[in-house]
């Protein structure tokens, strides 16, 4: 099979889908497949527009720091078009395009829609599924009006004195990923200086009441939950550097939870991928509280496949290795 592996873009998460896109498209290749990495801002030069001869692996390491966005478009001669030149008729040259973007255009709908206009057959969720899960505030008001619990929120459009009865709280863009413009709040100064930092990467702020709890992830593929996982972080909160830091996280999978509370936990999060319309693959995040009640946080239309990402290891559980996985990603695209 020809594929390009779709990563990198203009999103704070452009390092992580490098990283993910790196080790699919190698897994790709040691399967077999004709897999071509590319990097959906810079896009490709017509002359290496093949799926011939392809070979070599490719390498990346997630930096400490989330990647700045304004340095990279000013190198780039100020353009701040998402997809690079050639990327489309790349795409439209191949069996699939797997999608291994993270955040952004890659994961809010605008891409999928783009390639679904184009003909083009790609991995994970259609555009509206995409669409309504990376909107935090839209994807939290689904499943409550469904009945899976969720924690108590507002938004920044909302009166301060309001905001200030969730204190203590996270302040999340709605529209993110991978805990960039999280701050976790325990007072009033800090919930003003959180909604600065979070309107910095989006116009729409979540502001969520805290619910004390162990976290947990479940990953759903062909509609169904895999294991679910126990993620304990080392610091105040599972944010970005906890997350892609190796040896900064301690995940246990299968999570150890009771065969009952097992269940309810997979079947909130098969509910909430049906409600979302969610496609072959998501991974959905919750809190369990101290009552021993679930609370959604939100879904992932196009979960990390980095070292230390949360599906893979939720496969691997079941007993499917990364590159079964890979494969089977392409079989249910």
């Amino acid at each position: 099979m020809n594929i390009v592996v779709l990563a990198g873009g203009l999103s704070m998460e452009r390092d992580v889908s490098l990283a993910s896109g790196s080790l699919i498209a190698n897994a790709l290749r040691d399967a077999g497949e004709h897999a071509v990495l590319v990097d959906l801002y810079y896009g490709i030069e017509k002359e290496k527009m093949n799926f011939d001869g392809v070979s070599g692996r490719y390498e990346y390491k997630i930096p400490k720091l989330a990647p700045d966005l304004d340095a990279l478009i000013a190198g780039n001669g100020g353009r701040e078009n998402p997809v690079g030149e050639n990327v489309i008729e790349f795409c439209k040259m191949a069996d699939v395009a797997f999608l291994a973007l993270h955040g952004g255009v890659g994961e809010n709908g605008k891409l999928q829609a783009l390639l679904e206009m184009n003909g083009v057959r790609f991995t994970g969720s259609s555009s509206v599924g995409c669409m309504l899960s990376m909107d935090k505030i839209i994807s939290k008001e689904l499943v409550a009006r469904e009945g899976i619990p969720t924690a108590e929120w507002l938004t920044n459009k909302d009166n301060r004195d309001e905001l200030k009865s969730l204190i203590p709280c996270f302040v999340k863009p709605a529209d993110n990923g991978s805990s960039v413009g999280v701050t976790k709040v325990v007072s009033e100064k800090e919930l003003n200086d959180a909604l600065d930092e979070a309107e910095k990467f989006s116009d729409n702020v979540l502001v969520e009441k805290q619910v004390v709890g162990r976290e947990f992830s479940v990953g759903i593929l062909d509609g169904k939950a895999l294991p679910p996982i126990e993620i304990i972080a080392s610091g105040d909160f599972y944010n970005y550097k906890v997350k892609y830091q190796a040896g900064l996280a301690r995940e246990i999978c299968p999570a150890p939870l009771s065969e009952e509370l097992t269940h309810k936990l997979q079947g909130y999060a098969e509910r909430a991928h049906k409600i979302l319309r969610l496609g072959a693959y998501s991974r959905i995040d919750f809190i369990l509280d101290e009552g021993g009640e679930f609370f959604f946080l939100e879904a992932n239309a196009l979960p990390g496949m980095t070292p230390t990402s949360l599906l893979p290891q939720e496969a691997a559980a079941s007993g499917m290795s990364y590159t079964e996985l890979c494969l089977k990603l392409i079989e249910l695209a």
